[in-house]
């Protein structure tokens, strides 16, 4: 394998974007070479077949929708409750439809990860890291709930972004009321 990380990155997101518009079945090497404007083979010298390609997909995915770690720092900053975990899943929600080429891929990913147990270990490996689902983390991050609560809030919000990143309902309703009454209801006693 080649070891030069910029041409490695640069090759990844051309693989993404194919990856969203084509769908996995469009995701070829030549595919990606084309899309990253390299010469034809580039590709292979990176990722030697598919299974590669697509880790180092699930790899970058992650990279490139990681939070701003001072963003997040400035919310942990804040008084824990309801409000406070309103307004993480509002930063979920506009880091990922920022993005809607790159959440695309992800649900793609994730549904290629269903048919391919190593990328699924992969992806279910990073999004667990990401949504810790114990009380005890909550508590700590100043968020209601516990497991079951959090487990909840990220069926609800795929759902959310599924919509509105694919063939929607188009319900009209607005995006920030929708993420307030969810995490309401989710969190809130009662």
């Amino acid at each position: 394998m080649v070891a030069n990380p910029e041409r490695r990155a640069l090759l990844a997101d051309a693989g993404l974007r194919v990856l969203s518009s084509t769908g996995a079945r469009g995701l070829t090497h030549r595919a990606v070479d084309r899309e990253a404007g390299l010469p034809e083979g580039t590709a292979g010298n990176y990722f030697r077949n598919r299974d590669e390609l697509l880790g180092a997909l699930g790899e970058r995915i992650f990279e490139r929708l990681a939070p701003d770690p001072a963003r997040v720092e400035q919310l942990a900053e804040r008084e824990p409750g309801v409000e406070l975990a309103t307004d993480y899943i509002r930063y979920i929600v506009e880091r990922l439809t920022a993005q809607p080429d790159l959440t695309r891929a992800l649900f793609e990913l994730r549904l290629e990860g269903s048919r391919r147990p190593e990328l699924g270990k992969l992806l279910r490996a990073t999004l667990t890291s990401g949504f810790r689902l114990d009380g005890e983390f909550n508590a700590q991050a100043g968020l209601p709930g516990g497991a079951f609560e959090i487990a909840m809030l990220h069926y609800a919000i795929d759902g959310l972004l599924f919509d509105l990143l694919t063939t929607s309902i188009d319900a009209g309703f607005d995006i920030d009321e929708v993420v307030s009454t969810l995490v309401r209801r989710l969190l809130e006693p009662g």
